[in-house]
């Protein structure tokens, strides 16, 4: 079992599966929600469980895809892709230890300019299914 909650605590939510190698995703959309890039793991709707989602918030950024956030707080914590069977959970949600790596950067021709990706991991330009590397 896994456990995360927004800054205030407000939103809580309880991961009953072992988390997949998270993803680091460097698009501008993913930027300007989180202030850097976003970090999140995707896991089966069926094995999330949100406590507080009564003040749970969702926007719209696409045609395709909403981000949930905190309404009291704005600790961004989800991303839902229109039809997926999963729903991406911000690693910083979650409480440690969380016994993963980070497993990709994706979107990395959009990366911010103030910084460099050397860690050895994995980097693609779109997502891995695309899987075209810079």
């Amino acid at each position: 079992m896994h456990r995360g909650s927004c800054l205030c605590g407000a939103v809580r939510f309880d991961i009953a599966a072992p988390l997949h190698a998270p993803d680091a995703c460097h698009c501008s959309q993913c930027r300007k929600q989180s202030g850097h890039y976003w970090v999140s793991t995707d896991v089966l709707r069926g094995d999330l469980v949100i406590h507080g989602a009564d003040k749970l918030t969702w926007y719209q950024s696409s045609s395709q895809v909403r981000r949930g956030f905190c309404s009291t707080c704005g600790s961004a914590l989800l991303w839902d892709r229109a039809g997926r069977d999963r729903i991406g959970v911000a690693m910083g949600a979650l409480e440690s230890p969380t016994n993963t790596h980070l497993g990709m950067h994706i979107f990395v021709g959009d990366k911010g300019d103030y910084y460099d990706i050397a860690d050895g991991v994995p980097q693609y330009l779109r997502w891995p299914e695309s899987a075209q590397t810079p």
